[in-house]
């Protein structure tokens, strides 16, 4: 009898070993999936951002090249275009320099040195010429100041005795980018009128460059 028992208690000890390590066995398995769906949605979420940062980085990267592409081909029309205006001005120029050797240059260089003395307001003004202008500019300068005392007594009443005189410094005769026409200067330099061709060109070029650039790009 006390076999009996002795061996019902070691079948019941052996049965609740065998339970305790079935549910041990249960519970290491559930928590072992449970941490390995837990570190694969991790992964997964991490592979997510990681590719979400990347796409964003691309994305961002794409943006800078197109942005830099866009602004060198800007840069490029810009310069195209420039380059264009500047090659019109020459042009215009070059028909300017036609102007100078015509025959009615002489009478030019009078009303540009009329207009010159009535916008510079002094009585001692030295003048400055092209070389090759210089004997043109000396016949018709008496007949220019001329004018100018006219139109200013006319305009005024005032008789003025103006001294206009022309440089004989060669150093500082005009360049021929001029295209011809005259510099005033008074108060020893430091009042100046450039009213060369070149100065005039410039002038109706900056008064038409709305309208240049409406003709020639019209697509702005």
């Amino acid at each position: 009898m006390a076999s009996d028992q002795i061996r019902q208690m070691v079948n019941f000890i052996l049965q609740e070993a065998h339970e305790k390590a079935n549910e041990i066995r249960v519970k290491t398995e559930h928590d072992f999936n449970l941490e390995k769906q837990t570190l694969v949605h991790e992964a997964k979420l991490s592979i997510q951002e990681e590719f979400a940062k990347k796409e964003k980085d691309r994305e961002i990267q794409e943006r800078i090249a197109r942005s830099a592409e866009i602004g060198e081909s800007n840069v490029k029309k810009m310069k195209l275009r420039d380059d264009m205006l500047q090659q019109l001005i020459a042009d215009a120029g070059a028909k300017l320099g036609v102007v100078a050797r015509g025959d009615n240059y002489p009478q030019l260089l009078q009303k540009l040195i009329v207009q010159g003395l009535i916008k510079i307001e002094e009585i001692e003004v030295t003048i400055y010429c092209r070389a090759e202008d210089s004997a043109a500019v000396s016949k018709v300068l008496p007949d220019a100041i001329a004018e100018y005392v006219e139109i200013m007594k006319r305009e005024s009443g005032i008789t003025l005795k103006p001294v206009v005189s022309m440089s004989s410094d060669a150093a500082k005769k005009l360049s021929d980018s001029t295209y011809g026409g005259v510099v005033l200067t008074a108060c020893g330099g430091k009042i100046v009128c450039d009213n060369t061709l070149s100065a005039r060109l410039q002038l109706v070029y900056e008064e038409l460059l709305p309208s240049i650039r409406a003709i020639l790009f019209p697509e702005d």
